[in-house]
């Protein structure tokens, strides 16, 4: 009895002290990379600029001037390539939607 009474208070202990802190992966990654961007000795620093682009069936592309730096499939499809730097290709022969991660470096001065 008593393993289970720690186990059950060391499971509540960790929720309490992981809260309800939501971040999304796209979220966490750019800000580390915009962290290692701003560590860059410049005089102006650039930052990555990126969005997500989710369009109905097999393809989604960037819009001007972004390029594609990954891709998500739906239907849990996990072959896709990406055509011309800028459109995201799901593979799979049923796929619902598709999401392009898009991305460019813009200069702040």
């Amino acid at each position: 009895m008593k393993p289970t009474c720690c186990l059950l208070i060391t499971i509540l202990l960790l929720q309490l002290s992981v809260g309800n802190t939501e971040c999304s992966l796209d979220s966490i990654v750019d800000e580390k990379i915009n962290e290692a961007l701003q560590n860059l000795e410049v005089n102006r620093s650039p930052q990555l600029l990126c969005s997500s682009i989710t369009s109905s069936g097999k393809l989604a592309s960037c819009p001007a001037g972004n390029v594609v730096t990954g891709c998500a499939c739906g239907y849990a499809c996990g072959s896709w390539d990406i055509r011309g730097e800028t459109t995201c290709h799901c593979q799979c022969s049923v796929v619902d939607w598709t999401t392009a991660r898009c991305c460019h470096l813009t200069q702040e001065g």
